[in-house]
């Protein structure tokens, strides 16, 4: 029995590392984000067959600087070509987003192998905790700054390497004589994919913040407070029923005695009679 207890003991005292998990969910973030490269393909089919194009390839990659990706389409007016560029450029939100998630990963990472390893050090003098706890903090809005930026950043990509967006930029296509389309749309599937993972990594990190709230001295400092109060009001009345008690007691007793005659009482009035009839 004693083991038992002694097991549970120390399962219940047992601390995990407050951002153990947070690694790997910080390198799903930059790697959907920051490894992504893709494109559309567009098709251009002038009245002359010649001077048609069915095969224009965009391609775009992060840090998704739209406007430096260009490529040439047929103007379908002999064989002159356009030149063209996409519009827009997302580039500060998406490096913005990849470097929070790097710093984060890398934080993380190694907050883990001292909180393992080094957890000793980590207690010292309170400073691993307090420090840890204010990275956490800041990291956390970070992600949340991070992922709606890049949120919206990626909504405008979406809509600048939208095909129907991007066949209005060529002078062919506003000729209702040549025929314009889209072969196949970019897929931004691991984009979303991006986001998702930002937006979790900024719940994981602000519900992170109690976790790592208790490592520290403030939260043994505000329980002590809270319990130095209640301890006093519990001693004032403990102390107070006491002296209720005695004083019950005392008054008891005290009733008690006035209650009846006494001995002295009694024996006076037995002699009243009986000097009477010694009268008589």
């Amino acid at each position: 029995a004693c083991q038992i207890i002694f097991f549970r003991h120390r399962l219940c005292s047992s601390h995990h590392p407050p951002g153990f998990h947070l690694p790997l969910f910080a390198i799903f973030a930059f790697a959907t984000c920051g490894g992504y490269s893709g494109g559309l393909r567009l098709s251009v089919d002038c009245v002359n067959k010649t001077e048609s194009n069915l095969s224009i390839d965009i391609a775009f990659a992060y840090p998704f600087r739209l406007h430096q990706v260009t490529f040439e389409v047929p103007t379908c007016e002999g064989k002159e070509r356009q030149k063209l560029a996409l519009t827009g450029d997302s580039s500060s939100s998406a490096e913005f987003f990849v470097t929070v998630a790097v710093f984060a990963f890398l934080y993380s990472l190694a907050a883990t192998v001292v909180y393992i390893f080094f957890q000793n050090k980590y207690r010292e003098n309170n400073r691993g905790p307090l420090v840890d706890f204010i990275v956490t903090v800041v990291f956390s809005f970070l992600w949340l700054v991070g992922s709606s930026a890049w949120a919206k950043g990626l909504s405008d990509v979406k809509v600048a390497t939208d095909p129907k967006e991007v066949l209005l930029l060529m002078s062919a296509c506003k000729q209702t004589s040549n025929k314009c389309m889209a072969v196949h749309s970019p897929v931004m599937s691991s984009l979303n994919t991006s986001v998702v993972f930002g937006f979790l990594n900024f719940i994981l990190w602000a519900g992170n913040i109690w976790f790592v709230f208790k490592e520290t001295g403030w939260h043994s400092t505000g329980q002590r407070y809270l319990s130095d109060p209640m301890e006093k009001h519990s001693g004032s009345y403990n102390h107070g029923g006491y002296n209720q008690e005695s004083y019950g007691s005392s008054g008891g007793y005290g009733r008690q005695a006035s209650l009846g005659p006494s001995s002295d009482e009694f024996g006076q009035q037995s002699s009243g009679p009986a000097s009477f009839t010694n009268q008589i």
